[in-house]
C-alpha cells in the first residue's frame, strides 16, 4: 500500500513519474538507465554553467599570485 504522503517527482532524464521514498532505488531517476545516462552526460562535459572563462582560471590559486 502506497503512503498517501509519498511525493511524486519527474525523472530529470526522461520526465517519467518517480515516487520519492527510501525504497525508490534510483531516485530522483526512474531507472538505472536514466541514472547512467545522466552520469555519462556529466562525465562527457555535456552539462556546463554559463559564464565567461577568465585567463588563468584553470590554474591553482597559488599559481596566480
Amino acid at each position: 500500500m502506497e503512503n498517501k504522503l509519498s511525493r511524486k517527482v519527474a525523472c530529470p532524464s526522461c520526465g517519467g513519474e518517480v515516487v520519492w521514498r527510501a525504497e525508490s532505488r534510483f531516485r530522483p531517476f526512474c531507472s538505472e538507465r536514466c541514472r547512467t545516462a545522466d552520469l555519462g552526460a556529466w562525465a562527457s562535459n555535456q552539462y556546463r554553467v554559463a559564464g565567461q572563462e577568465t585567463p588563468g582560471s584553470d590554474l591553482p590559486p597559488e599559481a596566480t599570485e
